[in-house]
């Protein structure tokens, strides 16, 4: 998944994982479920494939959105669509931090 983009490191944080490239977090796995992340510039790309935000219950059951979204079907069938979608998770991992 992560071929692409190059080497990455995992580390654990709340409840799953984080999957870091060159310092800098690019996705999480949580529940079993691994989600990209994307920042304004990027989601509504995320959107218009059909993917979902990542929200959980917080105080007085208000949902909370983190910037990670799950990946396009159809990508886990295209490598290089992978690709594309992993790219745009650094790329807003790098915006992040600028």
């Amino acid at each position: 998944m992560f071929q692409g983009l190059g080497p990455v490191t995992i580390k654990r944080m709340f409840g799953g994982k984080g999957i870091y490239h060159l310092g800098r977090i690019v996705a999480v796995e949580v529940r079993d479920e691994m989600l990209l992340k994307a920042d304004e510039t990027s989601a509504p790309e995320f959107v218009a494939a059909g993917a979902t935000q990542w929200a959980y219950e917080g105080k007085k059951g208000k949902p909370v959105k983190m910037p990670y979204w799950s990946i396009p079907e159809e990508a886990y069938d295209d490598p290089d669509l992978m690709a594309k979608w992993v790219r745009l998770a650094y790329e807003a991992a790098l915006r992040a931090e600028s």
